[in-house]
């Protein structure tokens, strides 16, 4: 994948499999609108160095993505959290949160089109 390829897809909006359910689409549109405080607070524990909480958040964030329809969450969060739990250097770390925050910046309620 050529990077500029690669930069357009990591900034193509990510949309629930649940966003266009009638029954679904406003608890997915609340996720959604819960998500820069997350990010925040992902960002926040990062710079504390507060990796007890980095840890809780990314486990959360993983199950939470994935009930919401966000797959493509899950598995950035899961990583993030085993790299925490296995204590891998920071520089991982770092990236594994960088990778979270970009894909979880890309979520949009509804679907496509």
């Amino acid at each position: 994948m050529t990077p500029t390829t690669k930069a357009m897809k990591q900034s193509e909006p990510l949309y629930s499999s649940f966003g266009t359910d009638p029954e679904l689409g406003e608890i997915v549109e609340l996720f959604v609108e819960e998500m820069p405080d997350r990010i925040q607070m992902l960002i926040d524990q990062y710079d504390a160095n507060d990796w007890h909480g980095l840890r809780r958040t990314a486990h959360q964030l993983k199950g939470a993505a994935g009930s919401y329809g966000f797959d493509e969450i899950s598995p950035r969060a899961a990583r993030l959290e085993r790299f925490l739990g296995d204590d891998e250097p920071e520089e991982q770390i770092r990236s594994a949160v960088e990778e979270l925050i970009a894909v979880c910046g890309r979520v949009r309620p509804g679907g496509p089109g």
